[in-house]
């Protein structure tokens, strides 16, 4: 009798001590399968995560327009030489750019903007080739028409970068906006106006204050602009300059002739010239200089005739051209 309840009892035992070893396999089991699932969970989350970030967008105001763009702007081309003017400005380099032959950087930009990708002419940028680089936004210009703003819409959200000179702020705090890069911009704005007030100053103390100025761009010819249009604004409206009588009257680019630039007789007179606007006569320039109604003018006639003062394919309504405009005008007109 003893025995069997000897026997009865390790048997017993032999059956808990099973039997905890199946519960023990069963929790681990249960235990690795819920790490496992929370993983999985959460990183499906993470994936879920950082494909909401990938969709998410922010919406931008620009001159009166919205735009939606992604909330992280990590591509952008700048597909006008306005908005290149403006990457220099802020040491942004683009991954695509314009350019006038379709070959090659403007030179006057070719250092800041260097390693950016051509992605056709100005007058009309490559879709294909814009698609290659997949941009988060392009920056275009307003000269664009409807179809072309179209067109590009389809590769990525496309601003109308204004080519008017008032929208030069407007323009370069948007890039600022998109690159994340809105202090710079804004102490790029900031230090523009304290060296015009500086500038300002100065013109006020010399006998400039009373003198005619003449901005005149050769293009085959010699070609005045509106008070608002090119770098007239930087001479009429930021330096406070007058603006010439006969200036007053022209509502668009006008060629004028040597007699009546010898009527205007400035007494100062800013001549740009570039080669490639000129290339049915690139002696143009040497022709202008050595005219003997040129060279008869107040303008020559007391050394005041600046050829290039800033770079002459300088699109005038930029941040770039605005504060290359005034550090040449202050070191070289206003010495």
């Amino acid at each position: 009798m003893n025995k069997l309840n000897a026997l009865f009892s390790v048997s017993a035992l032999a059956l808990m001590l099973a039997a905890c070893g199946a519960e023990g396999a069963t929790e681990e089991k249960t235990s690795a399968g819920a790490q496992t699932s929370e993983a999985a969970t959460k990183e499906n989350k993470e994936e879920a995560s950082t494909q909401a970030d990938d969709k998410a967008t922010q919406t931008i105001t620009y001159l009166g327009a919205s735009y939606e763009v992604p909330a992280q702007v990590d591509t952008i081309i700048a597909a006008s030489l306005e908005a290149m003017e403006d990457a220099a400005v802020l040491g942004i380099k683009p991954a695509g750019v314009i350019s006038n032959d379709g070959q090659t950087i403007p030179e006057y930009l070719a250092k800041e903007l260097e390693g950016a990708t051509i992605v056709g002419t100005k007058r009309e940028p490559s879709t294909e080739a814009m698609l290659t680089l997949q941009p988060d936004v392009i920056l275009g210009t307003s000269k664009w028409d409807e179809a072309q703003m179209v067109n590009y819409n389809k590769v990525a959200t496309t601003f109308p970068y204004s080519h008017i000179s008032e929208n030069w702020k407007e323009n370069l705090l948007l890039f600022g906006q998109l690159a994340g890069k809105e202090a710079q911009a804004q102490k790029a704005l900031d230090d523009y106006a304290a060296k015009l007030v500086d500038a300002k100053e100065k013109i006020q103390n010399s006998d400039l204050k009373d003198k005619e100025v003449v901005m005149i761009r050769v293009r085959g010819g010699l070609a005045v602009y509106p008070e608002g249009v090119y770098l007239n604004p930087s001479l009429y409206e930021d330096l406070g300059l007058q603006v010439p009588a006969n200036l007053a009257s022209v509502e668009a680019q006008t060629e004028i002739s040597y007699e009546a630039l010898a009527e205007w007789n400035p007494d100062v007179i800013l001549l740009q010239f570039a080669t490639d606007e000129n290339t049915d006569n690139p002696k143009l320039l040497d022709e202008i200089l050595n005219n003997k109604i040129f060279k008869g003018t107040t303008a020559a006639q007391n050394d005041q005739v600046f050829v290039n003062i800033v770079d002459p394919l300088a699109q005038g309504g930029t941040a770039w051209s605005k504060i290359n405009f005034l550090d040449a005008f202050v070191e070289n007109v206003l010495k």
